[in-house]
């Protein structure tokens, strides 16, 4: 499926992604509501299912909450694609079964481009320019994760026995 870019730069911050203020909702789609507010506060009322996040070095970074990578999914991003990610928001994202990509050559694909991923084969096709770029592809055990829903959703398929 493809998607819209949505384009950030470096160093984007769980605070960002959704504000403190915020913390005491649990569910995705209220958090949604407050994607990117203080930084992009049209995004949460224009991106839709299979949209995507495009950033720099270091998306996630900060506080190491759960809701930022929550809200992400809630609003109907299929994935993140940045040039590096803070381990904590890395493992937080598969746990709740959001995909996301290592690729240095994200400055090729500019805001609102029509993107798509090849999550096994680690490819990344940038429709908009007919440009295809390399990523670090999942390994199987976290594709199985992330396509199993998250981790809670992975463990019950093992547990009852169901391959995910």
């Amino acid at each position: 499926m493809a998607g819209r870019a949505w384009k950030f730069k470096d160093d984007i911050d769980t605070d960002a992604i959704i504000p403190g203020r915020y913390l005491v909702m649990n569910d995705p789609q209220e958090l949604a509501a407050h994607l990117f507010e203080g930084v992009r506060p049209e995004m949460a009322g224009a991106v839709k299912e299979g949209d995507y996040v495009v950033a720099g070095e270091n998306f996630g970074c900060g506080s190491s909450r759960e809701h930022a990578p929550l809200a992400l999914k809630g609003a109907g991003i299929s994935a993140v694609l940045a040039k590096s990610f803070a381990r904590i928001f890395f493992r937080n994202a598969i746990n709740i079964g959001l995909p996301l990509f290592i690729c240095p050559d994200v400055d090729r694909i500019e805001e609102g481009a029509y993107i798509e991923i090849d999550m096994a084969g680690g490819v990344i096709k940038n429709i908009t320019r007919n440009e295809s770029y390399k990523t670090t592809p999942l390994p199987s055990f976290l594709r199985e994760i992330v396509n199993a829903g998250g981790l809670v959703e992975y463990t019950r398929l093992q547990v009852s026995g169901v391959r995910a």
